[in-house]
């Protein structure tokens, strides 16, 4: 039986047969590239669904995150609302956003993104008290607040 806490993963008959892959990071990387299923062009200012052609089973007490990859970022395609649930076992998709001036080319097998697999904290105590939170040097303050000088 697997490492519990070891990705599975599983690549569609459409996946494999384009020759797509998905490794293990290289040692020091924080996250597994995920590809692209099939080659699109997202127009500038446009947000679209992209196809990965995988599907995860995420060890429990953990979450996946879909982040940017520093070299889309550069380009101005950024990642969206990627959270994959341990209980989740659909195809991992990738919301992409174009903020560049003109359409961006993504070709089948293009890395489009990343998943970084992180512990998640879903125990929770209910306080009677505000108070009972605790205090720290930040309190309150928040959006910029620690920027500043």
């Amino acid at each position: 039986m697997a490492d519990k806490k070891e990705l599975r993963v599983f690549l569609s008959e459409e996946a494999q047969g384009a020759g797509l892959t998905f490794e293990r990071p290289r040692s020091g990387d924080a996250g597994f590239d995920l590809r692209a299923l099939e080659s699109v062009v997202l127009p500038a200012g446009a947000q679209m669904l992209v196809s990965t052609g995988i599907k995860v089973a995420i060890p429990d007490g953990y979450v996946g995150l879909v982040k940017d990859r520093s070299s889309m970022a550069l380009k101005q395609i950024y990642t969206h609302a990627g959270v994959i649930d341990a209980s989740y076992r659909g195809e991992v998709k990738v919301v992409l956003s174009n903020g560049g001036e003109t359409s961006f080319q993504i070709e089948r097998g293009d890395r489009i993104a990343q998943l970084v697999v992180v512990p998640c904290l879903t125990g929770m105590t209910r306080v009677a008290s505000e108070a009972d939170l605790g205090e720290t040097p930040r309190g309150q303050s928040g959006f910029g607040s620690t920027g500043r000088k």
